[in-house]
């Protein structure tokens, strides 16, 4: 079965790219979690201390895949630009 021009079907990787920001931040999570939780035998510190790293990376994350241009040659480029035409002083 072929697309249709109009119809874009997203790649394995692109769907699963939100399964990776969620699960690094899960790591991360837990990483620092069980350090805090070694250190100070507090349970509830070491929960809301895994909550915050989880949503602060998760934003991070995000914020850097959107800075990301996914195609370093679109129209946007900077380095596809014509070169100025050349200065009538002189």
């Amino acid at each position: 079965m072929s697309q249709s021009p109009g119809e874009f079907k997203p790649s394995r990787r692109d769907m699963l790219r939100p399964i990776e920001y969620v699960g690094g931040s899960a790591i991360a999570a837990v990483f620092t979690s069980l350090i805090v939780l070694m250190v100070t035998r507090d349970v509830t510190l070491t929960l809301i201390t895994a909550a915050g790293v989880f949503i602060v990376v998760l934003v991070v994350l995000a914020l850097f895949a959107m800075a990301v241009k996914p195609d370093a040659s679109g129209p946007d480029d900077p380095d596809d630009a014509p070169p100025p035409p050349p200065s009538a002083h002189g």
